[in-house]
């Protein structure tokens, strides 16, 4: 059965404390107006000019009052992240007021890695990252996509949004460092897209590190093209900042395909693949160790019941797009066949690309498998029986998906 692993004492002391102010009546407040407040004082900005953000914001703090269990560090946390996309959103809205033709940046036949979680999206991903004519996101692009005002990219080219985001890893290492076994948070590497979405407040990132399960819903039934819309606009003003083929990565679209081809017509898809019977457990030991950061109480078959499911319907959603739309824009990466001759992989995307792969750039990505070697943070151990996963339901569940891309058993 999964066990989070146990936290440092001074978490534990800093929660303890927390308890005591809340009994007191001073608790960390997360409501819509207090978070409005502190990212006008922060940002010394006042006008939203798009308030779209309003509605998911009320129903994800609903959500994280009612359901998400946060001890008080978490509610911290949450509240320091909140403010700060909001920040975001007003430095950003200012940029475009001050700049209006970043409006016009191109976001041309952008690259987009999704896959189920746990199918080497991660790998993939920092790989292409060696190409110099794509453009990922950076880790520290990520928590902060608009540069800090007054404060220019120094000489030496480290930008200042650097700071803050080595501050945050050496935090995470701190506060879970078996994380980074599962998935490594780096200021300095490529991270998922889907952490822009978190400027809409429709984002999956709630559901991936907090029990939000009233939210997940209502995203489910939500029009995801608002959200995709606001997307391309970061990616413009991103691509302004600095400029490239766009290469973007998340599990996440693969859900919500309809949205990202009707944002971005031109997109070009790779699709990894790996046995769900090994691909669930490990979503669910991710998941269960991120929300352990927030929470003691996380309840493994509970995360499991709902990604499970969710794991389902997302690979459902993508056969029926791609039966629909066609293959054209999709390439398929088998993760047995990544794992085993990645560079061979590597060689067909660049060809589904129209891409060529300079030897220099090919020396690049292998010195990145030499120094990144399988386990290089420690193993990540899990099972399905740690999450009740049932293995007969799981195998009928996807036995479709299987069967349409052939998908082999990992044993």
């Amino acid at each position: 059965m999964f066990r989070p692993a146990k936290r440092p004492s001074i978490v534990t002391g800093l929660n303890a404390l927390g308890r005591g102010c809340e009994l007191l009546g001073a608790r960390i407040p997360l409501n819509e107006a207090s978070l409005v407040r502190a990212a006008r004082r922060q940002s010394g900005l006042h006008g939203f000019a798009d308030e779209s953000f309003r509605e998911p914001l009320r129903v994800l703090l609903d959500s994280l009052e009612r359901e998400a269990r946060l001890h008080p560090l978490g509610r911290f946390i949450i509240r320091q992240s909140l403010v700060r996309a909001l920040v975001n959103r007003l430095r950003m809205e200012r940029a475009f007021d001050l700049h209006p033709e970043i409006g016009e940046c191109s976001v041309a036949a952008p690259v987009f890695i999704a896959g189920l979680q746990r199918t080497g999206t991660t790998l993939l991903h920092r790989l292409l990252a060696c190409e110099p004519a794509l453009r990922p996101l950076m880790s520290w692009e990520a928590l902060n996509p608009a540069p800090f005002p007054g404060d220019p990219q120094r000489a030496d080219g480290r930008d200042p949004r650097m700071g803050p985001a080595e501050m945050s890893e050496k935090g995470l290492r701190y506060l879970a460092p078996e994380f980074f076994a599962i998935h490594p948070v780096e200021a300095h590497a490529p991270e998922e897209d889907v952490l822009l979405l978190d400027l809409s407040f429709w984002s999956p990132t709630a559901e991936a590190t907090q029990r939000t399960p009233s939210l997940s819903r209502w995203m489910e039934a939500t029009d995801p093209i608002p959200p995709y819309q606001l997307l391309r606009k970061i990616l413009q003003f991103l691509s302004w900042q600095r400029e490239g083929r766009w290469l973007g990565k998340t599990p996440h679209h693969l859900e919500y395909l309809d949205a990202l081809f009707s944002v971005f017509p031109d997109a070009r898809v790779i699709q990894t693949h790996r046995d769900p019977l090994r691909v669930v457990p490990s979503f669910c030991s991710m998941i269960s160790h991120g929300r352990a950061i927030f929470s003691d109480r996380v309840d493994p078959k509970e995360v499991a019941d709902h990604l499970a499911r969710k794991a389902v319907r997302t690979v459902t959603r993508s056969m029926d797009f791609r039966a629909k739309h066609g293959e054209n824009a999709f390439l398929d990466v088998s993760y047995a066949d990544l794992v085993a001759d990645p560079l061979k992989q590597i060689r067909r995307i660049y060809d589904f690309l129209g891409l060529p792969l300079a030897p220099e750039t090919e020396r690049t990505m292998q010195t990145f498998l030499t120094r990144n070697p399988q386990g290089k943070h420690g193993a990540h151990r899990y099972q399905l029986e740690d999450f009740a996963l049932d293995r007969t339901r799981l195998a009928r569940d996807f036995e479709p998906y299987c069967s349409r891309f052939d998908v082999p058993a990992e044993g």
